[in-house]
């Protein structure tokens, strides 16, 4: 199963549908509803808090999640880690959408390739430097998305299950980060 993008788990499903395999399939559905979840429950935190605070609250409920994950011991759970790992990335995915007017995917990088080649093709077209500055800031998301793909192995190998707390860690700096964003801008300059 694939916990942050669900193309693959809707093409295994449909394979397993059209092999009639009724239990193959549901363990494909079982994620792919998890994310549904996840997007619908971001969006109504969202409308709900009506501010600038739904991400900090999004991700609350992200590192809460991800710490909880770190005591599941590798097995018989993995599917319920899994399943609880697609809605993380669901929530992830929705309430992170933009970075410097750009639109990302912070859970899978298909998206960020296509639009930092096409940044490039036209800036080789038009030479509109920000075109390039934007394809650079695409291929540069891919290039932290693989770093953290290489120390998730390693750490993996290190701390087991309990690597999922890194990630966590980190989003507890972002989630210090938002805050002190928020701080900044709410302050008026000075005259």
């Amino acid at each position: 199963m694939f916990a942050n993008a669900q193309t693959g788990n809707m093409v295994l499903l449909g394979i397993r549908l059209a092999e009639r395999n009724w239990g193959g399939a549901v363990r494909y559905l079982i994620p792919i509803i998890a994310f549904a979840a996840g997007v619908l429950l971001a969006e109504w935190i969202q409308s709900t808090l009506k501010g600038r605070r739904w991400r900090q609250a999004v991700l609350l409920l992200e590192i809460a999640l991800l710490a909880v994950i770190g005591f599941v011991p590798d097995g018989s759970w993995n599917w319920a880690v899994n399943v609880a790992v697609s809605f993380v990335c669901a929530l992830q995915v929705e309430a992170f959408r933009t970075m410097h007017g750009l639109s990302y995917a912070t859970t899978m990088c298909t998206g960020n390739l296509r639009s930092g080649t096409e940044c490039i093709f036209l800036y080789f077209q038009t030479k509109n430097e920000v075109l390039l500055s934007n394809g650079i800031k695409y291929y540069a998301i891919i290039v932290v998305f693989i770093v953290g793909a290489m120390l998730g192995v390693f750490l993996t190998g290190w701390m087991a299950e309990r690597a999922v707390w890194v990630p966590a860690g980190l989003l507890v700096i972002v989630f210090s980060l938002l805050f002190q964003c928020a701080a900044e801008q709410s302050v008026p300059p000075l005259p």
